[in-house]
């Protein structure tokens, strides 16, 4: 089995691109490959998803304990396991680095291979390479990936000083080259299932990388001993009588979502059932909806041409439908989006108006406190502080001065810096994405709801037939 993680000295150096094409190369070799990504993140995942075949699954050493992350490794491990790093190598929130890429590779014992942006840079790698083992010895940087070469010239210089004056390997020399690049935008890449090109993209991507990286010495240097199996972490569902049909949002708009939180959902009950917000005039067969984030506004135009499913979502929640949203299902579900000198018409059903800004609202880890107007049932466990994130360039203004909320803000902006998850009818709509970890069993407890107002809505229906029959 391999295992390793891809990082590098500092962000844009163009691991992510390494990662896509060490997936794709990897699995054309016939490889199993099953690709993680640290920290808060859907962007990359989706990418790294498409490229290997198989669901990425995020690990975030903020949100997540140890327990946590050793459990989700190793329940998805397959033949060759490809952790892509954020930011560089030892960067993190915590003074000490236990948040850090590092802390990471440390804790599922993977070998670093170091993507290392080389423009400019001759003899000065050298020290740069030197100085990251030197930082703490009890990381093995297995090997480095040079990107961004200018030329045969350039790589056979920087060959010749790194074998001179150290001791790691170059595995892979990627020569500059443009048509590699991914379009970005403000929240980082552009997401896989908005890109129209995106399977030709990441093939182009897995064919350089594959001529230019040593992949046979990759998997030389990260062979590592199987991990022990963490039983207890294995999702087991429930039988398909006890399902409930949730309708989740699954398109160009919206696409953000952690494979662990639909694994979760599954498991405690649900037929998760996909629609296009784009072009489906109705909603499918379900007793709940969600939506998660993504970009309405790049597709506000063709998400308010639909006017039929924007009408029965609003229906269907103002008749009560239990309904989550996070933060561009939150932005759908309002008034209207202005974005680029328009306004466009959405679902109506949250009394507000989202606006766009040019830089971001929400940017980060958040802290919330549960309030007792929190619509789902709560778990036995006693109520502790969620940590979560946002990311969000819009503001959602206009609200009710009554309007109730299910979280109070203590790290973050959420709605309006003091409260996130607005609570209206049975929807609960946040600018905050959670995950289902630790003490946030978010999952469970959105499928238990469900089953509530299910059993609340038999019960209404047996007494008014009581009634009608006296």
């Amino acid at each position: 089995m391999n295992r390793f993680l891809i990082s590098a000295a500092h962000k844009s150096s163009g691991k992510t691109m390494v990662s896509i094409g060490l997936c794709a190369a990897l699995k054309a070799r016939g490889h199993a490959v099953q690709p993680y990504k640290k920290g808060p993140d859907y962007i990359d995942p989706m990418w790294l998803s498409q490229a290997s075949g198989r669901a990425c699954r995020n690990l975030d050493l903020y949100l997540m304990n140890e327990e946590d992350i050793v459990a989700t490794f190793s329940r998805h491990l397959a033949q060759v396991n490809l952790v892509e790093g954020n930011k560089g190598l030892y960067d993190g929130l915590a003074l000490d680095g236990s948040n850090s890429n590092a802390a990471l590779a440390k804790m599922l014992d993977l070998p670093v291979f170091l993507v290392l942006d080389a423009r400019g840079m001759t003899r000065g790698i050298a020290p740069l390479i030197l100085g990251y083992q030197a930082f703490d010895r009890d990381i093995n940087i297995a090997g480095v990936l040079l990107n961004n070469l200018g030329g045969s010239r350039h790589e056979s210089k920087l060959r010749q000083v790194i074998e001179h004056y150290t001791d790691v390997p170059v595995i892979g020399a990627i020569h500059h080259d443009d048509r590699l690049s991914i379009i970005e935008r403000h929240l980082g890449l552009m997401p896989s299932n908005e890109s129209h090109v995106a399977t030709a993209k990441i093939k182009q991507i897995g064919d350089a990388i594959a001529e230019q990286v040593d992949l046979d010495r990759l998997l030389q240097l990260s062979d590592k001993r199987i991990l022990e199996v963490h039983r207890s972490a294995e999702v087991v569902s429930l039988p398909a009588r006890d399902k409930v049909r949730i309708a989740i949002a699954r398109d160009q708009a919206f696409g953000f979502y952690y494979a662990d939180d639909l694994d979760a959902l599954e498991a405690s009950g649900a037929e998760l059932v996909p629609f296009d917000a784009l072009r489906d005039a109705t909603l499918p067969e379900a007793d709940a909806l969600y939506i998660g984030g993504g970009f309405p506004e790049t597709c506000a135009e063709a998400l308010e041409a639909n006017s039929s499913l924007r009408a029965e979502i609003r229906r269907r929640i103002e008749d009560g439908m239990p309904a989550y949203a996070e933060c561009g299902g939150l932005m759908y579900l309002s008034r209207g989006i202005e974005y680029l000198g328009r306004t466009y018409e959405m679902v109506g059903a949250i009394p507000g108006d989202v606006k766009m800004h040019a830089r971001p609202v929400g940017r980060g880890y958040v802290h919330l406190v549960e309030e007792c107007t929190h619509p789902w049932p709560r778990p036995d466990a006693p109520a502790t502080g969620i940590r979560a994130h946002e990311f969000h360039y819009s503001s959602l203004e206009n609200l009710p001065e009554d309007s109730r909320y299910a979280y109070k803000v203590e790290r973050g902006h959420g709605i309006n810096g003091k409260h996130d998850g607005l609570v209206l009818h049975n929807l609960l709509a946040s600018y905050t994405h959670l995950r289902t970890i630790g003490s946030c069993r978010w999952a469970q407890r959105f499928v238990a709801f469900i089953r509530r107002v299910q059993k609340e809505r038999q019960q209404a229906c047996e007494a008014g037939l009581n009634i009608s029959n006296r």
